[in-house]
């Protein structure tokens, strides 16, 4: 569609409703799209068999496009009231014969009797029944581009504040916040984490990042979310977690509330995540004795001394070391349902990249645009694993990966099953040989042949490589530091020089005893000091 819009350049809402209502498998198969674009800047001249289908079809430059054209033109050239217009457009849209060639009769009837020409009318009948059978709807075709137009402009000048109000409206849907969110780091706009002291229920603009919203939270309702905001209000701002549960209505947030605010990062303000899941059970208690005490009127000389000890312990959290980032992330999985202060894959990058491993969003298009089956590499994790018994008798399972940009369903065929069984309930990231399976009417799925953990996966590493080094721009300082980088990243390639000078002189030289791991961070390390290109693979 965007390459359609740079090629027609619209400047009205009318040429956006033309060209929504186009864009369609039966117009574009049909060439009529590559006519419009000719038609609007000239290429094609405009043309109307009859002077008085002007004022019907200017707006679509000389082409039936909407159904209510079909019905405009019988009912100017044949005498059809509108509802009998209606029933055309709806025998066309049926294509069958009979009534067909029943209204075919009174179409040419009605414009013989306004005096057209026989030939152009029956020309024009057929264009009508060609036209209508994929003609669209004008006014669901206006309505669904104007409001294209003015979303697209939102996006465009507000980047923030629409993709926050896109991911509050897909709150209750994984799939499609991961989505987004991927699409906001595609944009340069950070989703940063949930907290107490920031957040509201929903997504929100922070700056130029955005806010995640507490209602994305698992386990945390809207009253929760109130007395959470509230208790903000009154504070200015939480200092601590024995302060959060004095304030906060406890009866709306339990045990299991709290718990999900600090796997989800939402108390990261407060302290590390290990040292408030640790002093949890003590914060609620004393806030619930607190509460008990204001309730029944204790709160007074009570008050002071508990105020006392707190000042006195200043509310010190213990010094422990906090979750690994495998707990961490995990613990975020759980309660948000994906990853939000990292992503297992993001270390992996260059590696997948050297692997040619696709994204699982790319698996989705590959397919839909060869319409054949694929076999490829991917990456991810693997999670929602069954295992299941065929009517033979065999074990197979059924799972999903999930990349940085989405998820797949995972078929493991009972051959491949008992081969790679202890793999498939990895919680590691993993590396997968699969095929691609797609069927009518459903999503793509993976069929896995191998699976292996993302660690040990083996890059295909060229044998030698060569770096040009001019002499004219070489220092002391560049040879310095190639030999730290070769001592750093040692392994089995060759390495030759190109020493080059002006004139054409070079001297092609091997660096004995430097054998080097050749991968893709090494090269960008190498085209750094000797300048981009600098590095030939040999493979």
């Amino acid at each position: 569609m965007r390459d359609v819009l740079r090629k027609y350049q619209p400047n009205s809402i009318e040429d956006l409703t033309a060209l929504n209502a186009l864009y369609r498998p039966g117009p574009i198969q049909g060439g009529m799209i590559d006519d419009f674009v000719d038609r609007k800047h000239g290429r094609k001249k405009v043309e109307y068999e009859l002077p008085e289908l002007k004022e019907i079809l200017q707006e679509t430059l000389g082409v039936i496009v909407y159904q209510e054209q079909v019905m405009q033109i019988a009912n100017r050239l044949a005498g059809y009231s509108l509802g009998e217009a209606d029933l055309l457009r709806r025998a066309m849209g049926k294509k069958k014969a009979e009534e067909m060639a029943q209204q075919r009769e009174r179409f040419v009837q009605g414009a013989a009797q306004r005096k057209f020409p026989p030939k152009k009318i029956e020309k024009i009948f057929d264009l009508m029944a060609q036209f209508a059978g994929y003609g669209f709807n004008k006014s669901h075709s206006a309505a669904y581009a104007l409001l294209a137009y003015h979303t697209a402009y939102l996006k465009t000048h507000y980047p923030v504040e629409f993709m926050a109000a896109l991911l509050t409206s897909v709150t209750g849907s994984t799939d499609d916040v991961v989505k987004y969110i991927n699409e906001c780091r595609e944009m340069g706009i950070a989703v940063e984490a949930p907290d107490i002291n920031v957040s509201d229920a929903n997504f929100t603009p922070h700056g130029e990042a955005i806010r995640f919203g507490l209602a994305a939270v698992k386990n945390v309702g809207g009253n929760a979310i109130e007395s959470i905001v509230g208790a903000r209000k009154k504070l200015g701002r939480f200092k601590s977690i024995y302060e959060f549960c004095e304030n906060v209505d406890l009866r709306l947030l339990n045990k299991r509330v709290l718990e999900s605010l600090i796997k989800s990062g939402a108390m990261d303000s407060l302290g590390r995540r290990a040292q408030l899941m640790t002093v949890l059970d003590r914060a609620m208690d004393r806030a619930q004795k607190a509460q008990r005490d204001v309730e029944s009127g204790q709160h007074g000389l009570f008050g002071v001394f508990q105020q006392e000890e707190s000042e006195a312990n200043n509310d010190r959290l213990p010094n422990i070391p906090d979750w690994d980032e495998q707990a961490r992330l995990a613990a975020e999985k759980e309660i948000l349902g994906f990853f939000i202060t990292g992503h297992p894959l993001e270390k992996y990058k260059d590696k997948l990249a050297d692997l040619q491993a696709l994204r699982i969003d790319e698996i989705a298009v590959m397919t839909r645009s060869t319409g054949k089956d694929e076999t490829i590499a991917t990456a991810g994790i693997i999670g929602n694993v069954r295992v299941l018994k065929s009517k033979r008798g065999d074990f197979y399972a059924q799972a999903t990966l999930e990349d940085m940009s989405g998820s797949i369903d995972m078929i493991v065929f009972p051959e491949a099953y008992k081969r790679i069984q202890d793999k498939v309930k990895l919680e590691v990231p993993v590396l997968v040989r699969a095929g691609v399976r797609i069927e009518e009417g459903t999503n793509p799925k993976i069929t896995a042949a191998e699976i292996m953990p993302l660690e040990d996966a083996k890059v295909p590493l060229p044998r030698a490589i060569r770096i040009r080094v001019p002499l004219e721009t070489a220092a002391e300082s560049t040879v310095d530091d190639l030999h730290t980088l070769f001592r750093e990243r040692k392994g089995e390639a060759r390495v030759l020089f190109d020493v080059e000078r002006t004139g054409d002189f070079m001297v092609v030289m091997e660096a004995a005893g430097y054998n080097v791991l050749p991968d893709r961070n090494f090269i960008a390390r190498v085209e750094q000091l000797c300048g981009r290109g600098s590095v030939r693979v040999i493979s």
